[in-house]
């Protein structure tokens, strides 16, 4: 049972950062990422990075503010978000996209609230 352990949400006033964390239980992934969802909006993409590559993509919404990362020795994604917004604040939703033989399976975190003030 793949499990993903998610971190490091909170409040936190317009302008300021947080580190998201990811931790997976297993090794065998193609990619992972982040999306968010905001009361009344359709869950969206935030930012995704390939395991071997470390190629990363992030919604223009997010892009020179929000830098993915991963460590592949502790099977760990971060998502390090600065200069936050009001518009930042939803439920944010790590993601990897395990293997299995020709298979591929996207298992998801519990989900960790981010809440900035403005």
């Amino acid at each position: 049972q793949v499990q993903l352990v998610e971190s490091g949400g909170g409040l936190v006033q317009a302008g300021g950062s947080l580190r998201l964390s990811c931790a997976a239980s297993t090794s065998i992934f193609s990619a992972m990422g982040w999306y968010r969802q905001a009361p009344g909006k359709q869950r969206e993409l935030v930012a995704a990075i390939r395991r071997r590559s470390g190629e990363t993509n992030y919604a223009d919404s997010v892009k020179g503010r929000f830098t993915i990362s991963r460590d592949n020795a502790k099977n760990t994604g971060y998502l390090q978000m600065s200069s936050l917004k009001p518009e930042d604040t939803a439920v944010y939703y790590c993601y990897i996209d395990g293997i299995s033989g020709l298979d591929v399976r996207r298992y998801w975190g519990q989900g960790t609230q981010v809440t900035v003030s403005s």
